[in-house]
């Protein structure tokens, strides 16, 4: 485990700035400015001048903006088609199929979380919602599920679920395992009782809390997001979709959509591709289907055509994740980012000095290490990432273990759940950009929505855990 970090008055500030914004979001108000007012102040105190602060504002949002970058291209694309096939019909033969599985709003949650869970264990999470969001989500909506309902299935299944788990790809897992000094098949094999037991419990939860808003098929196009504001008439009405006239081209679409991302899926497995790689091909051939889908359909207005539905993504996109830059900006400093944006004299994020601090000064036994392992995990996921933290946890599992004789791959288990699910993410607003955006709802609301199943989930792992240490 790293040596006891040095807490100075810019970590102090810092720690200020996260409860002041996290006090700010359960309040319910807007927190960008708070998030400037602090990056000036840090930016201030670190290199010394006014001039620093200014600077570090804006050398925050643009490592930021650079950050989210992807994640906005993949949102706007995908969009971009959705919005396409909408136009043309399609989206009402694709909802035909499974019309019979999804005929309540329970049946299209349990349907749209499952096959997110499964879609990530492949391709992870990020690529995942990119399809689950252009197939899956106008069919879940259309069976009555409202899109923040939608959102928190999506979410909680699979960048929580199957992203902390991770047993195919192995990616958090290798991290973890690696650092903890075992090997990643015996992390899984060992602690595959706490990562079960943490995504089922959170699942159930999340449904048994939210049973009878889900049972509610009554919510109003107002509450629809981008994939189906248009699909629904006057907010205020049932969500009885109307049905639109199809135009010729619309089959052609509705085969060669699914065709066009299973085909995607075998390229990524035969390939090995994850991550950026495979959401690449996932925008890509998104993009590639809006622009067929536009000829086909509108012939020589398809130039038109185009250029609408990719002003319409990239506004989408850019109008949800404006206030997120600036948020993840401030917290980009509590991880590797500190170094890009102060320079190359800060090396480690506040995050982690804090969370070695903490670690170096509590008292030790097998539950006390179970308890640290969640809260620092907890505390390095703050800055959104989730995989940030993961050599810090696998470190301190081996050292707590050590000191402890408590199992190493349970305790890396703990903060691998913990690191991310908290960052990677289900908990932070700026962590969930991806799933709040496809499904056209606020970040904070999606969060405070998967706050208490997430901590009956975290609960039932860590108690898991203690019958395993």
């Amino acid at each position: 485990m790293p040596d006891a970090a040095a807490i100075t008055p810019l970590h102090i500030l810092y720690l200020a700035g996260v409860v002041s914004i996290l006090a700010f979001m359960i309040m319910r108000l807007d927190t960008p400015l708070v998030c400037i007012f602090f990056l000036f102040l840090i930016g201030a105190a670190a290199l010394h001048s006014v001039v620093g602060g200014i600077q570090t504002v804006f050398n925050a949002a643009l490592f930021a903006a650079r950050e989210f970058m992807e994640i906005i291209a993949t949102i706007a694309l995908v969009t971009a088609l959705s919005k396409c096939l909408g136009e043309l019909g399609s989206d009402q033969l694709l909802a035909e199929p499974v019309k019979r599985i999804m005929k309540t709003p329970s049946a299209a949650w349990w349907s749209l979380g499952i096959f997110m869970f499964l879609v990530s264990l492949f391709l992870w999470p990020s690529p995942a919602v990119a399809l689950v969001g252009a197939v899956m989500l106008p069919l879940t909506l259309k069976a009555g599920l409202s899109p923040l309902l939608a959102a928190v299935a999506m979410n909680l299944f699979g960048h929580g679920f199957a992203l902390s788990w991770d047993p195919v790809i192995q990616g958090a897992p290798a991290v973890s395992a690696s650092a903890a000094g075992i090997s990643a098949s015996f992390l899984l094999g060992e602690a595959g009782p706490v990562f079960l037991t943490m995504g089922i419990v959170t699942a159930l939860a999340a449904f048994l809390i939210n049973k009878r808003e889900i049972s509610r098929k009554n919510f109003t196009a107002g509450e629809i997001g981008s994939f189906s504001a248009a699909r629904c008439e006057d907010a205020g009405q049932e969500t009885e979709m109307p049905e639109k006239p199809l135009r010729p081209s619309a089959k052609i679409m509705a085969v060669l959509v699914p065709s066009a991302f299973l085909a995607d899926i075998l390229i990524m497995l035969s390939r090995h591709l994850s991550g950026g790689e495979a959401t690449s091909i996932v925008s890509g051939t998104a993009v590639a289907l809006m622009c067929l889908g536009s000829v086909l359909g509108f012939g020589r207005h398809s130039l038109k055509k185009v250029t609408s539905y990719l002003t319409e993504g990239f506004l989408f996109a850019i109008q949800i994740f404006a206030p997120v830059i600036i948020i993840g900006a401030f917290f980009f400093l509590g991880g590797s980012g500190i170094t890009s944006i102060l320079g190359e004299s800060y090396q480690t994020g506040i995050l982690n000095d804090w969370a070695v601090w903490l670690a170096s000064h509590a008292p030790l036994n097998p539950h006390m290490a179970a308890v640290l392992q969640v809260i620092v995990g907890g505390l390095t996921g703050l800055d959104g990432s989730g995989f940030s933290g993961l050599p810090l946890t696998g470190a301190m599992a081996r050292t707590f273990g050590a000191a402890t004789g408590a199992s190493v791959p349970i305790l890396a288990a703990l903060g691998q759940i913990s690191a991310i699910y908290v960052g990677g993410g289900t908990i932070v607003p700026w962590g969930i950009i991806p799933v709040a955006a496809i499904c056209g709802v606020s970040p904070v609301d999606l969060a405070r929505k998967n706050l208490l199943p997430v901590a009956v989930g975290f609960l039932a792992a860590f108690l898991a855990a203690c019958f395993l240490l």
